[in-house]
């Protein structure tokens, strides 16, 4: 359904926004697998309520903040209701928002972006405008309809491809490589390439992450745990996934030592180890195994893709080594690129990022010269390190 937008906002309304958008934003780990929405409601520029949507509380962004300016003794009657995402109107686990504002007698709604969702994408919109709301929804190239979009991305390529968005991160020297030689590693004394700030920026992403994969070359190598340790709270613990064909994950590892059902281990069917004792000892240990086909020696990972979207995993960060990268690089199942550069080089022996045949600078150049207005790539000082951003498919493709 087509609608219209625009760019301009007041100061009013841009600051009203933003604070719909922070709302969304501390509540990101605390929505999925529905999308992450704030909401603020004024009138002659007085919060009268605001709110953001939590899965398990139900309650949508717009029902949060109507409840909490009810509970404030506030009537809402001709009010301004800023939106970081298009109310809906349908009825899903709650009932459609777009009626409930109208209900309360919402005259002018100023939305960030549309639904990503092709069956009710510009409903909402198009309900609040035929029952005389002012509805103001941005244009997508507009600052802060970006925000709402990223913050959103993994829904809006969720709910238009039924697989998990994809964020490949890997930290790399300044000549490109992920780590020394094995030889010189140990996993007693790990080589860090990145600095603290680099590696804070990180947990923030598996923070707002639904799963993390790995391959078991990684966790041989470098014994990693893959938590979220950002301290901050989230729905549900984020959950580990490792590719382990042969099932060699060792039972003293920090993933399996560390498990309490947020690990899950893919391995092959055609594996003698999938019927092996040391399955029951893993499977013991407050973890998973799936067993999934192999294609030429290798885990099909639309299996994993599948098995991931139907525990409602919208959202997927991998942190692994050369076999991966180029894995999914390769088969194009990568959506976006975070990159960390250090100051450091490792020399010609270290490892590279994706076994020799992807350059990470040729696939920065990707990333920096993409011609997206609505999503820029980025390269930030993090610290004493550097991160480029950006993305390999915009998940709002076809989005108006």
């Amino acid at each position: 359904m087509p609608v219209t937008s625009q760019v301009f906002l007041s100061a009013h309304d841009e600051s009203h926004l933003t604070r719909a958008l922070s709302l969304a934003q501390q509540a990101a780990a605390f929505a999925s697998p529905n999308p992450t929405v704030g909401c603020v409601l004024t009138r002659d520029n007085v919060v009268l309520g605001e709110g953001a949507h939590h899965y398990d509380a139900r309650d949508h962004a717009e029902i949060a903040a109507l409840r909490q300016a009810s509970a404030s003794g506030h009537s809402v009657h001709g009010a301004t209701a800023y939106v970081t995402l298009e109310p809906c109107s349908h009825q899903g686990r709650t009932g459609p928002c777009a009626n409930a504002l109208l209900s309360a007698g919402i005259r002018r709604c100023v939305v960030a972006t549309v639904d990503p969702n092709p069956l009710v994408r510009g409903r909402g919109v198009a309900l609040l405008r035929s029952a005389n709301v002012s509805v103001v929804l941005l244009d997508p190239a507009h600052p802060l309809a970006q925000q709402a979009r990223r913050l959103n991305d993994a829904f809006a390529h969720f709910i238009q491809h039924r697989r998990p968005f994809v964020t490949l991160k890997a930290a790399l020297s300044a000549d490109g490589k992920l780590a020394p030689p094995s030889s010189t590693r140990t996993l007693a004394l790990p080589h860090w390439i990145t600095g603290a700030p680099a590696r804070a920026d990180v947990q923030l992403l598996r923070h707002a992450s639904d799963a993390i994969l790995t391959g078991i070359g990684t966790v041989l190598a470098d014994n990693p745990s893959l938590t979220d340790r950002t301290g901050l709270p989230r729905r549900r613990p984020l959950l580990r996934v490792v590719l382990d064909s042969n099932l060699r994950t060792p039972l003293d590892s920090r993933l399996v030592t560390s498990a309490a059902n947020d690990l899950l281990l893919f391995c092959s069917q055609e594996s003698a180890a999938a019927s092996d004792p040391r399955a029951a000892e893993l499977t013991a240990s407050n973890l998973e195994i799936l067993r999934i086909p192999s294609l030429h020696h290798h885990l099909d990972i639309h299996s994993v893709f599948r098995e991931l979207a139907q525990r409602q995993i919208l959202s997927l960060l991998v942190e692994a080594g050369a076999q991966i990268n180029v894995g999914f690089l390769s088969s194009d199942l990568v959506d976006r690129v975070v990159l960390y550069y250090s100051q450091t080089e490792l020399g010609s022996g270290a490892i590279s990022f994706a076994a020799n045949s992807i350059s990470p600078f040729g696939l920065q150049q990707r990333l920096l010269h993409t011609t997206r207005s609505t999503f820029p790539s980025d390269l930030i000082p993090n610290g004493e390190d550097i991160r480029i951003a950006g993305y390999l498919h915009d998940p709002w493709a076809g989005v108006a």
